[in-house]
């Protein structure tokens, strides 16, 4: 069964999924997607857990991402992709463009596409804990951020970022 809670924070309340004993989706309210969630069940203990890591997160504790029951639907080659989002260092940033490269050399391939990447990292449906806050584009392109370019921002300026050789595209809205 899947179950829904909510998570009030910094960022304004999250809503937080669960399947079973596993989290299965961490969205920022507004976010289109968040109308497809169970019932509201605040007492899941995985919620509590939940609670907990992001209450240690937003204290700028680093906690990390291993600590919780995970369980993000998705393609293998998506779940390949988070994987890699969740070994960036806290207050650190990696670029599409490394994580293609890094994923063809693991592939012993030429290439690998910076927007096939994109493309997970857009799909990632637990946002802050499998952090693709953390991803950037080539030159310091903030691109764009299912909880809203702001809410980027905020993340990355929470845990120590030196924000100033980023910059938001212009042709962006705040999503």
């Amino acid at each position: 069964m899947t179950y829904s809670g909510t998570c009030d924070s910094p960022l304004g309340t999250l809503r937080l999924i669960a399947q079973n004993d596993s989290l299965t989706g961490l969205i920022i309210d507004g976010d289109p997607s968040s109308a497809r969630t169970g019932p509201l069940d605040e007492d899941q203990p995985v919620f509590a857990a939940v609670r907990a890591w992001l209450a240690a997160y937003f204290d700028r504790k680093n906690p990390s991402a291993a600590d919780l029951p995970l369980a993000p639907a998705g393609t293998p080659f998506q779940q390949e992709v988070w994987a890699m989002l969740c070994k960036i260092p806290y207050g650190t940033t990696r670029t599409y463009g490394e994580l293609a490269q890094e994923i063809a050399v693991r592939r012993n391939i030429p290439r690998m596409a910076s927007q096939a990447v994109g493309g997970a990292v857009g799909r990632n449906p637990i946002g802050i804990i499998i952090p693709c806050h953390r991803v950037v584009g080539a030159n310091g392109n903030l691109t764009g951020y299912g909880g809203g370019l702001h809410h980027k921002v905020s993340l990355l300026a929470l845990e120590g970022v030196d924000m100033s050789g980023f910059y938001m595209p212009r042709h962006a809205s705040d999503t």
